[in-house]
């Protein structure tokens, strides 16, 4: 027996789905890739990105990692980037956290966690850079829902520092980068009020986005 079998019947199953609502859907699919969205998110299975806003495959590109970080030395993220922007010419490009996430947390606890901590000091920086803001808390405030918010607007203005954005805003090309998170509590997705484009100032975009966290907070 075919291992995993329980998958492949399930596979089959979908795409049967997919043929009796729309005959021609693999069709068209396997004719083009033109997303409008690049998604970068978080590994959390919990967080799928197509399914949380209701597209369907073929209409966003997905980059996932741990604690949904854009670091300008992981040539993964980058290399995605670089395609979603230049090549599929996406329109939007989409940093979304989510609350509760593992990664942040961990970062957060200051704990060893084996090689991961490497990958997460990162978010650990963010947590030292914001500490006053998140000992500063209401005592009721989870200050891991705060830095899971820091970290996504980090994230947005490394997509914006990135030499794929700025080439692409450089040659005029319409481009926004947004600043999402994610409840697994209810499903809902939240803007956190930091959208940015070629004519953004990216240092006002990170004070008012912070303030705002500050003020989610309480």
């Amino acid at each position: 027996m075919r291992l995993l079998e329980s998958l492949f019947h399930r596979n089959r199953a979908w795409a049967e789905r997919m043929r009796a609502e729309d005959p021609r859907f693999f069709e068209r699919l396997s004719d083009q890739q033109a997303p409008q969205y690049l998604w970068i998110g978080c590994s959390d299975s919990r967080v799928p990105a197509n399914q949380i806003v209701d597209l369907r495959p073929g209409d966003v590109f997905v980059h996932r990692n741990v604690a949904n970080q854009v670091i300008h030395a992981d040539l993964n993220c980058l290399s995605v980037l670089q395609f979603g922007v230049e090549v599929l010419q996406v329109r939007h490009v989409i940093v979304c956290g989510h609350y509760g996430c593992g990664g942040v947390q961990a970062a957060f606890d200051d704990h060893r966690h084996g090689l991961v901590d490497n990958w997460l000091g990162h978010v650990h920086d963010i947590a030292e850079r914001y500490g006053e803001l998140l000992d500063g808390l209401p005592q009721d405030h989870d200050p891991v829902d705060t830095l899971c918010e820091l970290n996504v607007i980090g994230q947005v203005l490394n997509v914006c520092n990135s030499t794929v954005v700025q080439d692409a805003w450089a040659r005029g090309q319409s481009l926004s980068v947004h600043g999402w998170i994610y409840a697994l509590e209810d499903g809902l997705l939240a803007d956190l009020d930091v959208t940015l484009d070629a004519d953004s100032d990216l240092l006002a975009a990170r004070i008012a986005a912070v303030e705002a966290c500050r003020r989610r907070a309480g």
